[in-house]
């Protein structure tokens, strides 16, 4: 039987130390080159880009880019010109970070602020705040 590793301990789609440290790497570099007025791409040249995360696979090859547009403006805009600008990207991040070999970048829309504003908007929800201000259930009445 083949021995395992550590990682294998934390679960199977758990992000290895490496991972975790190119990635946050990368979004360091990928945060400074979407500063306003950095690249001339139409849609880039004036948007402010939040790099909220960069997740990278395991052999370190590909990198997926979770951003956010200020305010969400022109999401659909921001990221097409992504989509055309990832090559460029990927470039001028080689020249920031030391690595081998710098990972293909596929950008994606980070839907976490939309993921917590509905989260929140159900919290507050009559029925379920009287439910979280409810005193808890007697335990002597199950016996």
């Amino acid at each position: 039987m083949p021995r395992r590793r550590d990682r294998d301990h934390a679960g199977p789609h758990a992000a290895s130390q490496r991972q975790l440290r190119v990635g946050e790497e990368l979004r360091h570099a990928l945060a400074q080159l979407l500063r306003p007025g950095e690249l001339r791409d139409p849609a880039l040249r004036d948007a402010s880009v939040t790099v909220t995360e960069v997740r990278v696979s395991p052999d370190l090859r590909n990198a997926t880019a979770f951003v956010m547009p200020f305010a969400g403006a022109n999401a659909d805009q921001v990221m097409a010109g992504l989509k055309r600008s990832a090559v460029f990207l990927k470039g001028r991040v080689a020249r920031m970070v030391e690595l081998r070999q710098v990972p293909n970048i596929v950008f994606a829309l980070d839907d976490a602020f939309d993921n917590a504003a509905r989260i929140a908007a159900l919290l507050a929800r009559p029925e379920v705040e009287r439910d979280l201000h409810a005193p808890p259930p007697d335990d002597d009445e199950n016996g």
